[in-house]
């Protein structure tokens, strides 16, 4: 792999985690109570501060503890168990922070992360496989957060690209 190519792979990952996934979750956050981050439609569902807080344990785990292999103290089980209320603008700090850290880790890579094999959770990946794997659940996830937005407040929330 190309360093040119690890780059823009990095600078494509950053520009959807931090340009356009955070500030729409950070919009809706903007939008909803601090009860209202916490709601759940059913005890089988999560609420939008679960999901800040399961965003935040999975970019901690998958970049910054499986490719700088600094220590993976996530507790998985705890970001769905919380009912807060921890409020908005917390979580909001919590999520800007663990982001700025995985960028930091990112633009720290040596080139032969990408293609090594890492340990994280149950998986053997590669540097770009986690990489990946982190903008697509944060984009997943970012979708939820809309909706359960959208449900609450009985809105039509419209994001647009520039």
């Amino acid at each position: 792999m190309s360093a040119e190519l690890a780059e823009a792979f990095v600078d494509q990952a950053k520009h959807h985690l931090i340009q356009d996934f955070l500030p729409k979750v950070g919009r809706c956050v903007e939008l909803l109570s601090d009860e209202e981050i916490w709601w759940r439609a059913n005890e089988n569902t999560n609420s939008v501060g679960n999901l800040i807080l399961h965003l935040c344990g999975n970019v901690h785990q998958w970049i910054t503890a499986g490719l700088a292999q600094q220590p993976d103290t996530r507790q998985r089980d705890l970001e769905f168990a919380e009912r807060g209320p921890i409020p908005g603008d917390q979580l909001m700090k919590k999520l800007d922070q663990t982001l700025n850290q995985a960028v930091r880790v990112l633009d720290s890579l040596e080139l032969d992360t990408f293609l090594r094999k890492h340990h994280i959770q149950v998986y053997e990946v590669t540097g770009l496989q986690a990489i990946f794997h982190v903008v697509e659940h944060f984009s997943y996830h970012t979708g939820q957060i809309i909706c359960i937005t959208r449900m609450i407040k009985n809105i039509d929330l419209k994001f647009y690209r520039l």
